[in-house]
């Protein structure tokens, strides 16, 4: 990278030297079995790689900052790259190829190798599925003819299917993942999407299933929305968002040139919205939904028969609204007037935007609405109830008939089972219990186990209950712990806590194989509920939202210092886990209480909070409707309160730290945690490791082939065990 680049960045470096000129970091490369035996007498860490300082100040609000690493932004200068390197380098070097880790890789592999359930898509003459067979790399779409007779038992993955599309033919290295996106009214046509690497952008195709070749129309990559066939197989409706002018919802018929696509939806909104839409009606009926951050939904009608333009149905209540349709009816799952959510119904033929003629399906209730569906007449409602699962079963007249029988502590999910309506799935997984499907009769509400786990983990030798912790403004919360039968409260146990606080996402106690191979390490593992997310419905997620966000933080560390006030662990022996936004989160807490934690595991956060509005290469704009922008004077004040990046001192001593990214995600900038890794690594006096695992081809949610997964996990768990002084 030239020095008038760099200098055009803002970024200079220091006088009478070229960038180019500036000493190259190097690692000091110990043997690593003497790294370990150091490391076991006297707990000292090689040094982390020396990253250049060239200090860019900005101002806002009146208010300077100094960025000493801002010259990390630029991801594909040769420099970067090259303390990339370095730093993926030093990471391995400080986790080191121990007997730890390999019995972690390996026990780990047992765990997240096991088969799940499998649910084909009838297509024509087959079904269809997309899935990982135990032992591949990745996964790929499979078919098998539909059966003469209805199949009442588990799908087999290790039956017989014939391999539709398999990623490893487009890519080798199994980075490369397709999956299902629709199929044609009569089954002849699939879309189906082609994920390359770690980005949210992808590639659409359509297939025809009985050639067995792709079609000449295909979207190219970009970043997509919802995509599905019109109600004749003729073409296809799709939303497409630009990181500039925001989403637009368009047609496209088979056989015709993209250029040619009609815009139907999405003028004049932004890109720091989501557009999306939905088909209803024997493809009379669109639904364009504009959604407005994590909080607010706008919701519009297009009659498609009638050639008009699409009508306002609700606009600019301070709620959401997940349409669906129901025969002739649209129903909206909705928090208006109504925090912990009801559904209503809209009669299409008279929609009514005053509300007037809308209709009350199921009011809300004591426990937070989430979901429902119908199996035969009846109704079927998902509650939370203190973060645990309830499905009520409601008749045609609103009355309640029943409630599925579902174990305390327990995630549960229904489907329909059987064309009678007399059957269902019911699917149960918890902390201690890989998930797990039972038959349930719905008349007499009895069970019986139809697909057992696969999963070789037995949570008989663990208890799990829930407690509650008080906040610092004294808000109480729960928290899930887990540990070994018979735990001696002597704080001495090694613990992992885990978080996420935000977006209005329910953190629920699902079976984890993390948490699964800590516990049979001997560790406590905790999951702290806090504001922010949606457990409680809409007043607890905006609770910790824009300028109530420090409140996730406060919870976050409340929850922490119960574990240790409790007994259950002491602040050497307590490590904190947190991803995405959970990242942002455990980036806060350590800056806000370095003294409380002794490891951090950061995966692909959200640390530097001053900047965001600024990093145009982020397809999460939205983000900022539930964070605050820092371009808003009263938003920064809050803002700068917890930024993690710009809330790290010099001279501080930081807990370890083990931060993961890679180069493809396109939702958290990859700068954000190469710069804190940096300025971790300079600021900290503690003398424990601050490392970065780094990866060229991984996003935020992709890019990853089964073997990388593992070996993921492993070094996460390997480098926080290690530091708590756990084998």
């Amino acid at each position: 990278m030239a020095d008038s680049t760099l200098r055009s960045r803002g970024i200079a470096a220091p006088a009478g030297r070229s960038f180019r000129s500036l000493p190259r970091p190097r690692i000091a490369r110990a043997p690593l079995a003497a790294l370990a035996a150091t490391l076991t007498a006297c707990e000292t860490y090689s040094p982390p790689p020396e990253t250049v300082r060239i200090p860019v100040v900005d101002t806002l609000h009146g208010v300077e900052f100094t960025d000493d690493y801002r010259w990390l932004e630029d991801q594909e200068s040769p420099e970067t790259r090259a303390w990339i390197d370095e730093q993926n380098a030093y990471a391995e070097l400080i986790v080191g190829d121990t007997p730890l880790r390999a019995d972690l890789e390996g026990r780990l592999r047992e765990l997240m190798d096991a088969p799940g359930a499998i649910f084909p898509r009838r297509a024509g003459d087959y079904e269809y599925v997309s899935f990982r067979k135990p032992g591949r790399e990745v996964g790929a779409i499979y078919r098998r003819p539909v059966p003469d007779e209805p199949r009442d038992a588990p799908v087999d993955p290790e039956g017989e299917f014939e391999v539709v599309i398999d990623p490893l033919d487009l890519r080798g290295d199994a980075t490369t993942s397709v999956s299902i996106v629709d199929f044609s009214p009569d089954g002849g046509l699939m879309i189906y999407a082609i994920r390359d690497g770690g980005r949210d952008e992808r590639e659409y195709r359509v297939r025809d299933l009985a050639s067995g070749e792709n079609l000449p129309d295909r979207l190219p990559t970009y970043l997509y929305g919802n995509v599905s066939f019109d109600e004749e197989g003729e073409g296809f409706y799709y939303s497409r968002r630009s990181r500039e002018t925001g989403a637009r919802i368009r047609y496209h018929r088979l056989g015709t040139d993209l250029e040619e696509d009609e815009e139907l939806f999405g003028e004049g909104h932004g890109p720091e919205r989501f557009v999306g839409f939905s088909q209803g009606g024997d493809g009379r009926w669109l639904v364009y939904t504009v959604q407005h951050g994590w909080a607010r939904t706008d919701v519009y009608l297009n009659d498609l028969r009638s050639g008009a333009a699409p009508e306002p149905l609700i606009v600019g209540a301070p709620a959401r609204f997940s349409p669906r349709f129901v025969e002739d009816e649209l129903y909206l799952l909705t928090n208006l007037d109504a925090p912990r959510n009801r559904i209503l119904a809209v009669d299409l033929e008279n929609p009514d935007p005053d509300q007037a003629g809308w209709r009350e399906v199921l009011p809300e209730g004591e426990d937070l609405l989430t979901g429902y569906r119908f199996i035969g007449d009846d109704l079927y409602a998902d509650y939370l109830r203190d973060v645990s699962s309830r499905i009520v079963r409601y008749g045609p007249d609103g009355a309640v008939k029943g409630e599925v029988p579902i174990p305390p502590h327990h995630v549960a999910a229904l489907r329909p089972h059987g064309d009678d309506g007399n059957e269902a799935l019911l699917t149960l997984t918890s902390l201690l219990t890989p998930s797990t499907i039972l038959k349930l009769n719905v008349e007499t509400m009895e069970t019986e186990e139809w697909l057992p786990s696969s999963v070789p983990f037995d949570g008989s030798a663990y208890e799990l209950r829930q407690v509650w912790y008080t906040s610092e403004d004294g808000t109480r919360a729960p928290m899930y712990v887990a540990h070994r039968r018979g735990l001696a409260l002597d704080g001495r146990s090694p613990a992992l806590l885990y978080g996420y606080g935000g977006f209005n996402v329910n953190l629920l106690p699902r079976f984890d194989a993390r948490a699964a191979a800590w516990l049979e390490r001997g560790g406590v593992y905790a999951m702290a509920t806090l504001r922010g997310g949606g457990e409680f419905g809409e007043e607890w997620h905006r609770a910790g939202m824009l300028e109530n966000k420090p409140n996730v933080f406060a919870d976050f560390i409340a929850a922490a210092e119960w574990l240790v006030e409790n007994g259950y662990t002491n602040p050497d022996r307590l490590a904190i886990r947190g991803g995405s936004n959970g990242g942002l989160l455990v980036g806060a807490s350590l800056t806000k209480r370095p003294n409380l934690f002794r490891a951090v595991f950061c995966g692909l956060p959200d640390l530097d909070m001053v900047r965001f509005h600024q990093f145009t290469d982020t397809n999460n704009m939205p983000a900022l409707l539930e964070y605050g922008n820092a371009a808003v004077a009263e938003e920064f004040e809050v803002l700068r309160t917890f930024s993690p990046y710009q809330n790290v001192r010099d001279g501080v001593a930081y807990p370890a730290v083990m931060l993961t990214q890679g180069d493809l995600d396109t939702r958290v900038p990859p700068l954000q945690a190469r710069k804190m890794a940096a300025r971790l690594q300079a600021a900290s006096s503690s003398g424990l490791p601050v490392i970065l695992d780094y990866d060229a081809r991984t996003g935020h949610a992709g890019g990853r082939s089964f073997s990388r997964n593992v070996r993921n996990a492993a070094m996460e768990l390997a480098f926080l065990l290690q530091q708590l002084g756990t084998s």
